[in-house]
């Protein structure tokens, strides 16, 4: 739906499939893993997991496949392929652009992934200087504050008390790719933009998010009374 006029004071970022094109890795580590036991790996597994921490979208993926694999095997395997392609990871279309402009015009920036921290030093290995313009990050999967993975608002309420200066939720843009992710961002009282895969149901969220994107290219900071990109940019 179209969003009302509001005035954002901070933002938040998801990572993986958001600012960095990580779930692609994923998708090939754990295609790979379910291969090994005869089993197909499918989107709507996939959909299950993202956003969840990492032992809890273990689970997902065991329960659902019903594979003779504990959640420390899944770990073993999943970081073992992950330790080889992670480091060299893309960027996702207008990530960049959009975390410069918000950090060069005063705006506080933060993320708040699922992900480890032994997961998110080598995913963002290639990209150090950026990832240095957030003021803080929570990882969900390491945090001991944070006591239930997305779709559950805990990270993201965590990640607003970091910023230190108390920030109304009402007032805060949460950036997202997963589902799990937009359910939690709402459930946080914030306002949501959501870059779905293409694979995903928009339907399921499309009333309840403030913006649908296909890609972060489209967002227009003006919409939520951020500044407006220059002309130069």
């Amino acid at each position: 739906m179209d969003s009302p006029a509001v005035k954002i004071t901070h933002v938040i970022f998801d990572v993986d499939g958001l600012i960095i094109d990580t779930e692609r890795v994923y998708t090939e580590c754990l295609e790979e893993i379910c291969a090994e036991y005869g089993c197909e790996f499918t989107w709507e597994i996939k959909s299950q997991q993202m956003g969840k921490k990492e032992r809890e979208a273990a689970q997902v993926l065991i329960d659902a496949l019903k594979i003779p694999m504990t959640v420390d095997e899944y770990v073993h395997k999943l970081k073992a392929r992950l330790e080889v392609k992670l480091p060299s990871v893309p960027l996702m279309p207008g990530a960049e652009k959009l975390i410069r402009h918000l950090h060069n015009n005063n705006i506080p920036i933060a993320l708040a992934s699922g992900s480890d921290g032994w997961g998110f030093k080598r995913k963002t290995a290639g990209h150090k200087e950026l990832f240095a313009l957030f003021h803080h990050t929570v990882l969900s999967s390491d945090d001991p504050d944070v006591k239930h993975g997305k779709p559950a608002p805990d990270c993201f309420l965590v990640a607003a008390k970091r910023f230190g200066d108390d920030p109304n939720p009402a007032e805060i843009l949460v950036f997202e790719d997963a589902p799990n992710g937009a359910e939690a961002g709402v459930a946080a009282g914030m306002h949501v933009v959501w870059v779905p895969d293409p694979r995903a149901d928009r339907t399921v969220l499309q009333d309840r998010v403030d913006q649908t994107l296909d890609s972060l290219e489209q967002f227009r900071p003006e919409r939520f009374g951020l500044p407006a990109y220059s002309e130069s940019v």
